[in-house]
């Protein structure tokens, strides 16, 4: 089984995948930004660093898919090769971040990819206003973030919501931060657990 936890920066990704994968025992796949060597890089020169960085995370997630696969084990992942290819990507190009030829390469080498590929048995949408989104972000006081641009967030959430509704791989379910906290609210992350054996019935074991 796996299940996939997507949404914008600061959304609450990791934190939601560790709470799911405490509550049902399988393994958490978290994001490796402290060993991506274009993040920082990337923050203080979106133009020169955007196709290094893509390509970096392109080859990351593929690695995962593929360690996923071969393990044979229920795992929950933190953000997909998906929002990459049809999110990020595209967007760093619509504001003039990366070139027209190297969003094109980019978008051959993930549609060859996309035919090699599973999608996740389950991909929970994070919907996490602005606000929320720039308060967790400033909470976690990661270093590479400081310099996010709020005209960047932004638009990567209007992606974000269009990509949900055509997101059409497999199952699918959202929370709305703004009125699940499921950080601090066990009920709240209750609902979700609740949704979520509804929707995977007959691939949880009871709990």
């Amino acid at each position: 089984m796996h299940i996939a936890v997507s949404g914008n920066i600061g959304a609450g990704k990791t934190t939601l995948a560790f709470l799911l994968s405490k509550y049902f025992d399988i393994e958490a796949m978290y994001e490796d930004n402290e060993q991506n060597p274009y993040l920082m890089d990337f923050y203080q020169d979106m133009q020169h660093w955007s196709f290094h960085l893509q390509i970096h995370f392109l080859h990351s997630r593929l690695r995962k898919i593929m360690d996923i696969r071969k393990a044979k084990r229920s795992v929950i992942q933190d953000r997909t090769i998906y929002e990459d290819a049809q999110i990020f990507a595209p967007n760093l190009h619509a504001m003039g971040l990366m070139s027209l030829k190297d969003y094109e390469n980019y978008k051959s080498l993930f549609d060859t990819i996309a035919e090699l590929i599973q999608p996740p048995d389950m991909m929970i949408y994070l919907n996490c206003p602005i606000g929320a989104l720039v308060e967790q972000i400033q909470e976690r006081n990661r270093k590479y973030e400081d310099s996010i641009r709020l005209d960047y967030l932004k638009r990567l959430n209007d992606r974000y919501e269009e990509w949900y509704q055509q997101y059409n791989y497999g199952k699918k379910m959202e929370v709305r931060v703004d009125t699940l906290n499921f950080r601090d609210n066990p009920q709240h992350l209750g609902e979700i657990i609740n949704r979520l054996k509804a929707e995977m019935q007959g691939l949880f074991s009871d709990k």
